[in-house]
């Protein structure tokens, strides 16, 4: 399938540059015919964020970050944008639909004074509550109307904005991916080794992981049920968590981190993936090696892609949640390659870097004046 392209160039404004997103920059870049542009600053030092500069097909120019406040007062400033864009003068910007970043009006206006559409790109309006809730929801709505489209991660997203006031015509769902459509040969699973089933973890061992709870839900099965539990990464917690393990599940294996191709090997020999806590960018990769998943409800990016058919949704920090899920997944094996390929064909045919850039071009598109 030939692959669609926006004929102009286009601006993108993100208040860091994750490691994880290069891939789709760079192939976002290679649809646009006259080039991306991306525009972005540092984390906070406390933020564990990998971040980088170096992108293949997009232009990157760094932007001074001014962080501001901190928790629920957290704000930034970009300071630069005002050169930027007038040194790349690009015919779109995606911003983040962000009002906590007090310089991206400066871009937006920027934009209008030459009458170029600006697209918002963000999670959701998750409902607010207090008695400041009224007003806080009005100066969300003020602030997404600057925008000639919204594109969001999952359909939750898109019903929050739509919610909050946002036309629904004017909102557009791209599923959260980072992996390519993938087309590898499947090797077939055989059932679970000597009937002992093996449960993997990826991840950054820090506390909103919940890896503790991963551990104490395997020591809850019976005895005959408990599996190879494999964890693999490193981080903060790890000490904590190994002198846990040694207590509450002895045989659990902490290989240290693990990247690209030597992942593979774990993907491989596991019959189940298992985030019990927050984020989680391995669970397209293990969808893509056709394991059923267990994820911890989030924020909705998950939502599209961790169905009944491919696995299970948890409430946040439910340990009664995590071991039934994990029981039921471990007392049918046929079940669970069944499930397993359904990971496989929603990576394929669904949710995939390829289909995220389709959407981002469609939308450039359709409110572009190319």
């Amino acid at each position: 399938m030939r692959r669609p392209y926006y004929p102009g160039k286009l601006a993108i404004l993100q208040r860091v540059l994750p490691t994880y997103r290069v891939p789709f920059f760079d192939l976002l870049a290679e649809s646009c015919q006259g080039g991306l542009s991306l525009c972005a600053g540092k984390p906070r030092s406390s933020e564990v964020i990998e971040t980088t500069r170096e992108l293949k097909a997009a232009n990157f120019t760094p932007a001074n970050n001014f962080h501001l406040l901190a928790g629920s007062l957290y704000m930034c400033w970009q300071a630069g944008l005002i050169d930027w864009l007038t040194s790349q003068n690009p015919d779109a910007l995606i911003v983040e639909a962000n009002p906590r970043y007090l310089s991206t009006p400066i871009a937006i206006r920027w934009m209008k004074r030459r009458s170029r559409p600006i697209i918002g790109w963000g999670l959701g309006s998750p409902p607010l509550s207090g008695a400041l809730a009224p007003l806080r929801e009005a100066g969300r709505l003020n602030f997404i109307r600057q925008f000639d489209a919204l594109l969001t991660y999952s359909q939750r997203g898109a019903d929050q904005y739509q919610a909050l006031g946002y036309p629904a015509e004017q909102i557009f769902v791209a599923p959260n991916a980072v992996t390519l459509r993938t087309n590898q040969l499947l090797l077939e699973r055989a059932p679970f080794f000597k009937n002992r089933a093996s449960l993997l973890f990826i991840g950054r061992l820090q506390s909103r992981k919940r890896v503790d709870l991963l551990l104490r839900a395997c020591a809850a099965l019976p005895l005959e049920m408990q599996p190879r539990l494999v964890i693999v990464g490193d981080g903060p917690e790890r000490g904590t968590l190994e002198s846990s393990a040694r207590n509450i599940y002895p045989q659990a294996e902490f290989t240290g981190s693990r990247y690209g191709p030597e992942l593979i090997p774990y993907f491989e020999e596991a019959d189940l993936f298992v985030l019990p806590g927050t984020g989680g960018l391995a669970v397209q990769e293990a969808m893509s090696h056709a394991l059923p998943v267990i994820v911890a409800q989030g924020d909705g990016t998950q939502d599209d892609l961790v169905r009944p058919g491919n696995g299970w949704q948890i409430p946040a920090n439910d340990l009664y949640a995590l071991i039934n899920s994990i029981h039921l997944a471990l007392v049918d094996p046929i079940q669970l390659r069944k499930m397993g390929m359904e990971s496989y064909r929603i990576v394929s045919e669904e949710i995939n870097l390829e289909r995220m850039v389709e959407v981002f071009v469609d939308v450039v598109g359709k409110v572009g004046n190319i």
